[in-house]
Formats: structure tokens, C-alpha cells, sequence
């Protein structure tokens, strides 16, 4: 079973060699209404922490030159907020880890200035002028105005089992991992961007909430999910439904385990679960990225003894952003990861009966959170797609 809450796993993972070269991140993506016209526009909120043992008086900034040249590594709490479609953004604040104030242990919390986020509570504000953008490149952010006042209720879990269990987070066995405490959550409250206010409500926001931690990224990197969900074969909405796929090519003691996906879908409470790290369900995975003049598109079909997933997601190229992050080694190998709140496709879900395809149900996806980038830029070959 993979929907099984687990705030342990929430809690911050900087312990041990981490400390020195590590980060973690509570990420928080959903839909809300503009309070005038009731237009829909997708907004994520992130706390991203690195390297508390190298903190200074001041957050210490990996790409600024001075920064490189002295061989300093990343130390800060970094806020990120954003929005994706017209007027896209992502807004970077950053604190001194001598202004944070973070909870050792469950459930987790952490504070700095009027920025909070919690398992219940996010709240806080990112303010960048045109002229700091411009002045300040080493924010690997755009200008804005985000604020925003938000309750969370975390739903349905996607918890990838032994692999972010405690006895491989301590051997520290993996370069990057993944908790979907909420992979559907329900929000509430308000976003105020741009001095606009957008309303966020549980029936309207399609909510989403992880976290990742680790010594370094992924490439390729990949991430899906949706709770907006329309059966094709009922038209109806499918309310206790949700998908989750993520991974891309995992690290375990620095060796790489090529192109392996993370994936689950429960189907209105029916859980299908195509791990790859649980081995006795036979997983198999086939993933691709495609871009066009306008488009993105991803394509993944996964397998396990009893059912095959097909999933093909489009987003488009100018409602995304290119998300920045440096690692804690103060490298930034990530510059073409492209990031999309407003993707839309279809599912095709397939039970296996007697050695045929049975088709359960074909469903559209919309508002769907999604994630694709590879070092430099690289594409990788074709041939390595399936494994």
C-alpha cells in the first residue's frame, strides 16, 4: 500500500554529513480563483534549506562569483513562490540560517521573518523589483509580488516505502529522495500576486504537497501528478482519485540505476502501484520527453504483474518556467528544467486478465503538475528508455 501517511518523513533530513552537503524542500503547488473574475491560476509555494553547518552571518550564495571563486558552499533557507501561465514567475527570498527557527522532529516547522510553513499552515511573502532581479543574477529569480495565507489538509499519501525508510535515510543510500505526504491536499485561504487577490478553496484548488532531500538531484528529472481527473468512460469526475509519478535516473552509493520511475494511481480508492523499487511487482517502465515549437510532451507507460499505465501530459511552453535550483556543492547543472502547473492528457488504465489487456478506463487529466529537465541540456538515447 503506498497510500500511508508518514510526517516522520516530513520532518527536516539534514542530519549527519548532510548538514554539510545537503539540502531539503516542502513543496506546495494549487489552483486558485482571481477574487473578481473566478479565472483559475496555478501558484506553488517552496521552503528549500542547504548546508546549515556552513552558515554565516549572512546567507551564504552559491552563485555569486565571490562565492565560487572562495569554493563557499550554498547556506540558507530559500522561499521560492510563483505562479505559471501569463505574467509566470518564480520570486527567491532568502534567510541566514541565525534567522530561522525550525522544529527538530514532527510535525515539522519552520519560521523565518513572516514566512511559516507547517503540515497546516503555510503563510509568508516575496517581494523582487525589476532592478534587484537585474542587480542580483545569484537569485536565479524574476521580479514580483507574492503573499499568501493558506491552510492545508493533506489527503491521500504517496509514500514510497522502504526506499525513505529510516534505515537508508541514516546509511544516507541515496543521492535524492521523495515523500508525497499529500499528494491530494486541499487548501484554503488567499494569494494576493501582484496586489491582486486570488481565493484558494478545497473543491476548486487541486492541491498537491511533497518533499525531496538529498546530497544531490536527479537527471533526468521527472514529475506528473494530478487530482483533477475526468472518466472517459462514465464522464464523471473522479473524486477520490489521484496520480503520482516521479524519478528519473536514482543514485544509490553514487551508482545509477538508469531511468527509473516512481508512479501510483489510485482509481477511486483502488490503489495501483508501480514502484520500481518493489521488486516482487515485476515494475517495468518507458518514459520520453518531446518538445515542439509550442509544446512539451511526456510520454510514460509503466507496468506491474496485474496492470499497465499509459500516460501522455502536455504542457505549454509559455505558461513554464525554467526552475532554479543550485546544489549543495554550489553547482548548478540544472538550466533547462522545465517546470508547468497547467498541463493537461489522458490516462489509459489497464487491468491484466488471462493475458490480455483489459481497458478499466480511459481519463483526462487537467491541472496537472508537471517537471522535466537533464544536465546541460543532454537528451539521453532513445535506447535507454526501457528498463
Amino acid at each position: 500500500m503506498f497510500n500511508v501517511h508518514d510526517i516522520t518523513r516530513n520532518a527536516c533530513q539534514l542530519n549527519g554529513p548532510l548538514r554539510r552537503c545537503g539540502y531539503d524542500w516542502w513543496w506546495h503547488s494549487f489552483t486558485a480563483q482571481d477574487a473578481e473574475t473566478g479565472e483559475d491560476r496555478p501558484f506553488f509555494i517552496e521552503f528549500f534549506v542547504c548546508n546549515p553547518a556552513h552558515a554565516e552571518e549572512q546567507p551564504v550564495l552559491g552563485q555569486l562569483p565571490e562565492n565560487r571563486a572562495a569554493g563557499k558552499k550554498p547556506s540558507y533557507l530559500m522561499v521560492k513562490a510563483g505562479t505559471w501561465g501569463p505574467g509566470k514567475c518564480q520570486l527567491h527570498r532568502f534567510f541566514a540560517w541565525k534567522d530561522v527557527q525550525l522544529r527538530e522532529g514532527t510535525p515539522y516547522r519552520i519560521e523565518a521573518g513572516d514566512c511559516l510553513a507547517s503540515e497546516k499552515h503555510l503563510r509568508g511573502s516575496v517581494t523582487i523589483t525589476p532592478e534587484e532581479a537585474a542587480a542580483h543574477p545569484e537569485w536565479m529569480c524574476d521580479s514580483g509580488s507574492l503573499r499568501w495565507d493558506l491552510h492545508i489538509d493533506k489527503l491521500i499519501a504517496f509514500n514510497v516505502g522502504y526506499g525513505a525508510s529510516k534505515p537508508l535515510r541514516d546509511l544516507e543510500a541515496f543521492a535524492m529522495y521523495w515523500h508525497a505526504e499529500g499528494m491530494k491536499s486541499a487548501y484554503s485561504g488567499s494569494v494576493w500576486f501582484n496586489g491582486r487577490e486570488y481565493r484558494v478553496t478545497p473543491e476548486r484548488c487541486f492541491g498537491y504537497a511533497d518533499k525531496n532531500w538529498g546530497r544531490d538531484f536527479t537527471s533526468p528529472w521527472v514529475w506528473l501528478s494530478s487530482n483533477c481527473l475526468t472518466s472517459r468512460k462514465t464522464g464523471k469526475r473522479l473524486e477520490n482519485s489521484v496520480f503520482d509519478i516521479g524519478g528519473g535516473r536514482p543514485k544509490i552509493y553514487f551508482v545509477p540505476l538508469d531511468r527509473r520511475l516512481l508512479g501510483a494511481f489510485l482509481y477511486e480508492g483502488r490503489e495501483f502501484d508501480f514502484n520500481f523499487s518493489h521488486l516482487w511487482l515485476n515494475v517495468k517502465t518507458e518514459f520520453s520527453f518531446e518538445e515542439t515549437e509550442h509544446l512539451v510532451q511526456w510520454n510514460v507507460r509503466q507496468e506491474n504483474d496485474e496492470a499497465v499505465m499509459q500516460t501522455q501530459i502536455f504542457c505549454k511552453k509559455e505558461d513554464m518556467l525554467f526552475v532554479n535550483y543550485e546544489a549543495p556543492d554550489g553547482s548548478k547543472r540544472h538550466n533547462r528544467l522545465w517546470n508547468g502547473g497547467n498541463g493537461w492528457g489522458t490516462i489509459r488504465l489497464y487491468e491484466k486478465h488471462e493475458g490480455e489487456l483489459i481497458l478499466l478506463d480511459e481519463i483526462e487529466a487537467t491541472h496537472v503538475g508537471c517537471e522535466y529537465g537533464e544536465y546541460d541540456g543532454k537528451k539521453e538515447r532513445s535506447d535507454e528508455a526501457v528498463v
